[in-house]
């Protein structure tokens, strides 16, 4: 009788494996490449930090609507921090105001996100942190947002060399999520940045375990930690539901700046149709106006765009 169970129990445990495996299918996209070119608002973190404050030469999220306007950016990711009363979810007067002069002046809003650890070891920490996904796929919602992004986490102490142990923790915690999320229309978009994720392979297991088709990349050009970023970039163009197109990629011990006609040959190839917000940042021991290097940095991206698809 055990050993009927235990063939029973690992059945059981590879049907919901593979069930898992074929549910995260590479996304099934029809038609040529096409993408618009957005802004991340953590671009202008200081600025909107400081609009909340009301400190210095703050700014709010419907003035970074009228940057994007002025210099023909044809969507924003509103990302959740720079709402009043973050962590707490905005009241819904708030969210309409922006949606409203968002339309008003033909802007798309591409998603929004917020900060979460779901790799850490206590239960109690990763549930208070899927209420506040649970919470804020609400307020997605309302704005129209299809993404909401989250990252997977830091690699707990002890478990550097047993990774696999704290994803299985990190992808419940995210199917969870993304189970809340597919009853709101909204998907749940895993950022690479570091810690859990610094590798494609590492993306696909992660994406494979939570096996929902309402998940996916949050593709950040910034943080594949390999020699080679841009063979990890293109490996997870068919998982990506959203980007973060950076100034700089990671190569080794390396800071490179991004080139950016490779990375739309990377698009192209992949078929991928849909937003590709920029986010530039601060860089020690340099300058930093955003008002400035944003438009140019845009621009750089929209010729070497023009120059792939035209």
């Amino acid at each position: 009788m055990r050993i009927i169970s235990f063939l029973m129990i690992a059945f059981i445990s590879l049907a919901v494996v593979t069930q898992n495996l074929n549910s995260q299918s590479i996304i099934e996209r029809k038609g040529e490449a096409r993408i618009q070119i957005g802004l991340n608002a953590y671009s202008f973190n200081n600025s909107l930090t400081e609009g909340l404050k009301g400190e210095g030469n703050g700014m709010s999220l419907f003035e970074l609507l009228d940057f994007c306007a002025e210099n023909n950016i044809d969507a924003l990711d509103p990302t959740g921090y720079y709402f009043p009363g973050y962590p707490d979810v905005p009241d819904d007067e708030y969210i309409y105001e922006i949606k409203l002069r968002a339309h008003h002046l033909g802007i798309a809003i591409s998603g929004t996100g917020v900060r979460t650890n779901f790799a850490n070891p206590d239960p109690a920490a990763r549930a208070a942190d899927i209420q506040l996904v649970k919470d804020w796929i609400e307020v997605a919602a309302k704005l129209g947002a299809p993404v909401l992004r989250v990252f997977a986490g830091t690699i707990p102490d002890g478990y550097e060399d047993r990774w696999h142990e704290a994803a299985l923790w990190t992808a419940a915690s995210i199917k969870e999520c993304a189970d809340y999320g597919k009853t709101h229309g909204v998907i749940i978009g895993v950022q690479n940045h570091g810690g859990m994720l610094r590798t494609a392979d590492q993306c696909i297991e992660m994406l494979n375990l939570i096996g929902s088709r309402w998940a996916g990349l949050v593709l950040d050009t910034y943080y594949f930690m390999t020699d080679d970023p841009y063979a990890e970039i293109e490996k997870m163009v068919p998982y990506a539901v959203n980007w973060q197109l950076k100034e700089r990629t990671y190569g080794g011990d390396n800071y490179r700046s991004v080139e950016l006609e490779k990375i739309m040959k990377i698009i192209n190839r992949g078929g991928y149709r849909g937003y590709v917000p920029v986010e530039t940042l601060q860089q020690s021991g340099r300058p930093y106006e955003p008002l400035e290097l944003v438009p140019d940095f845009v621009r750089k991206v929209r010729n070497a765009k023009n120059a792939e698809f035209d």
